[in-house]
């Protein structure tokens, strides 16, 4: 664009002239060997312009046969060149997708047009075979060679790197990720390996200022170089808490601003005041923090701040957090755990109530078990609080790669990643119907708690039908609800009951006759059968603990006797001695 313009103005400034000359005519003589020539100014002018030309196309054509053999040479060098820069671009192609065959051929072609002293990334081509055939000991004596060289530096860096990687050698892959930060703090793979590799070794200043020189170059985003540099002046300030708390502070502070809801950053900082002296500050940067995103490890530290503090004066703390989160699971955990602590049983239990019916955790409900305990005693009622604990979802907690902590850390055990640990719940659950919701599992729970000193009443089973076997049957008989301390299972013998059919006959009969009853038998001796009865079996002897009083009850009752009121030796169908009935089993 520019040599267009220039070129019209160089157009124009020759048309002014040629018109300015023609406005003002004129002619120019010339004497030469007495030979007089006289012609207008203008085709003089013309013809000066002409011969300049000519010269000029003269001189190029002198310039270009004198320089034809370098011209040519250079043509072939370049035709060439280009033509190995084709051959390193295939090769590299071919090596990608794995094609090991093409690629040993076009870098055998690219030694054979190029020299690789001029062109290093015939180097490079040559590595990737190397690493497809196997043979790593070429490759790292050509990454080595690359790494010498300034252009190839962080190539070969990035390839040996790779390798240590690769064998596990840990030590050598972070000399060469830090050799590769030295040069280029740009490059993001030896910054985040170096920045990892200081995080481990507690190298909080030289981590923090890697992380700035990453951020000047623009290779991080604003947002995630923030969040790094808080996770990592957190972390050194957590290293200074003992020995020096004035610097502990200011660097959870400068957390801080860096992450307003950042709550190890407010938690160390409130440490780092407390170790001061300073209670006021330390209340004040813990309430900040509890306004935005309220925290339990901030709530335990906030109650329990002043360690001379009695039970009652944590209340008051804990009642404060409430008002400053009101309708907060949290707050009201907080609340009902320092009432616990202050005996006041009745606001420990109505906080955790309500706070089991905004967040259905164990944590609700084994604080629960804990009132409950406190309280009343019923180991039944603790029972039924930890019961409904083990139904009820996990509380979160630090998690990192599947790793559980109680408190947080600045970078993962596992894999040495950055901000890797989250609060979070540490297994993931899928989520319940919505009637199944806080609310309606702590009501349930409510109406199935037992009540303080006993057992919660069963319904009754009166109506359901008992079944019984014969003797070569192994099923034993299920014992009976009685309001009294249930006694030692009487043993009867299930040969003697009949069928439904036999029993309803076994009525009639005795609306019909209505034989005299035998008289039960003494627990401590067995009778033997009457001559009118040898064909029944000998009914059982009554179990220990059972009196006369309590097996006339039982007969009188017809849900307490299987029998209907009759005497289990009482078949039910007359005194026929010749024809009894068959016996038969109901199953």
């Amino acid at each position: 664009m520019i040599r267009l313009v220039i070129f019209a103005i160089i157009v124009l400034a020759f048309a002014l002239g040629f018109s300015w000359f023609a406005d003002r005519p004129g002619e120019l003589s010339l004497v030469w060997q007495g030979h007089l020539f006289q012609t207008p100014l203008t085709t003089a002018l013309a013809l000066l312009i002409a011969l300049i030309f000519v010269v000029m196309v003269i001189w190029w054509l002198i310039t270009v046969i004198w320089t034809s053999p370098n011209s040519v040479r250079r043509y072939f060098r370049a035709r060439k060149r280009d033509r190995g820069y084709q051959a390193i671009s295939t090769g590299l192609i071919a090596a990608g997708s794995g094609n090991l065959v093409l690629a040993r051929k076009m870098s055998t072609r690219a030694h054979a047009l190029l020299r690789a002293d001029q062109e290093p990334l015939i180097h490079m081509l040559d590595a990737q075979v190397a690493l497809i055939e196997g043979d790593h000991d070429k490759a790292r004596r050509l990454f080595e060679r690359m790494s010498e060289d300034p252009e190839t530096a962080e190539l070969g860096l990035r390839g040996l790197y790779l390798e240590a990687k690769r064998l596990g050698a840990d030590e050598a892959a972070r000399q060469y990720a830090e050799r590769a930060a030295d040069k280029a703090p740009y490059l993001a793979w030896a910054a985040q390996a170096t920045l990892e590799s200081r995080t481990r070794q507690g190298r909080w200043d030289d981590a923090i200022r890697l992380l700035d020189q990453q951020r000047s170059a623009k290779v991080m985003e604003k947002q995630e170089a923030a969040r790094l540099k808080s996770v990592l002046l957190t972390a050194r300030a957590e290293s200074k808490l003992e020995t020096d708390p004035k610097g502990a502070s200011a660097d959870a502070l400068q957390a801080l601003k860096l992450r307003d809801d950042f709550h190890p950053a407010a938690i160390i900082a409130a440490k780092a005041y407390l170790a001061q002296g300073s209670l006021r500050k330390s209340a004040g940067v813990l309430e900040m923090v509890w306004k935005k995103e309220p925290h339990p490890q901030i709530a335990a530290l906030y109650v329990r701040a002043r360690g001379g503090d009695t039970a009652v004066d944590r209340l008051r703390r804990a009642e404060k957090l409430e008002a400053l989160k009101p309708n907060n699971p949290l707050s009201l955990m907080a609340v009902a755990r320092a009432a616990l602590d202050a005996r006041e049983f009745a606001t420990a239990r109505t906080k955790a109530e309500a706070a089991a019916r905004m967040l259905s955790r164990e944590s609700a409900f084994l604080l629960l078990a804990d009132i409950e305990e406190a309280e009343t005693g019923d180991q039944g009622r603790v029972r039924h609080w930890m019961a409904q604990a083990l139904r009820a979802g996990r509380d979160p907690t630090w998690v990192a790669d599947g790793l559980v902590s109680e408190y947080w850390r600045p970078f993962s055990p596992t894999t040495g990643k950055i901000d890797a640990f989250e609060w979070k719940v540490p297994y993931g659950e899928i989520e319940g119907p919505v009637e199944e919701g806080s609310a309606t599992r702590l009501d349930e729970a409510l109406k199935s708690l037992p009540p303080i000193g006993g057992t919660r009443a069963e319904p009754d089973k009166s109506d359901a039908p008992i079944f019984s076997d014969l003797p070569d049957e192994d099923t034993p008989d299920a014992p009976k609800e009685t309001t009294t301390p249930p006694p030692a299972p009487t043993v009867i013998d299930a040969a003697a009951a009949a069928p439904s059919a036999v029993s309803e006959a076994a009525r009639i009969v005795e609306d019909e006759e209505e034989p005299a009853k035998p008289e039960p038998p003494a627990p401590a001796a067995a009778e033997t059968p009457t001559s009118e009865k040898a064909a029944e079996p000998e009914p059982p002897h009554p179990a220990e603990g059972v009196t006369e009083d309590d097996d006339d009850e039982a007969r009188r009752d017809p849900v307490l006797s299987p029998f209907g009121g009759r005497t289990p030796d009482d078949p039910g169908v007359g005194d026929d001695e010749e024809t009894p009935e068959p016996k038969r089993k109901l199953f």
